[in-house]
């Protein structure tokens, strides 16, 4: 990994010659010396259908902070059966 940090004109700048331009990927990161996986992390960012990709990405932070919640509600739960099983046991 080089490093290179690149300011966000310039990435929108180059999805736009991929997009609007219609020039190919391969191409375009040639000439701009970028990789090839980093402009189509930038399509996907700043493309035509960014607003979709970044409702996929909420939605799917969404499922995974739903699913941590159940494994501890239902851990919780599990935890309170035990105990009752146990004290109405001590009770008899």
């Amino acid at each position: 990994m080089s490093g290179k940090r690149y300011p966000e004109e310039f990435k929108i700048a180059a999805v736009r010659q991929i997009t609007e331009g219609g020039y190919a990927v391969s191409e375009v990161a040639r000439r701009l010396d970028v990789t090839v996986d980093s402009l189509y992390a930038w399509v996907r960012k700043y493309g035509p259908n960014a607003a979709e990709h970044k409702a996929k990405k909420s939605e799917q932070a969404e499922l995974q902070r739903l699913r941590k919640e159940l494994k501890r509600v239902t851990e919780e739960r599990d935890i309170l059966k035990k105990a009752a099983a146990y004290f109405a046991k001590q009770s008899d």
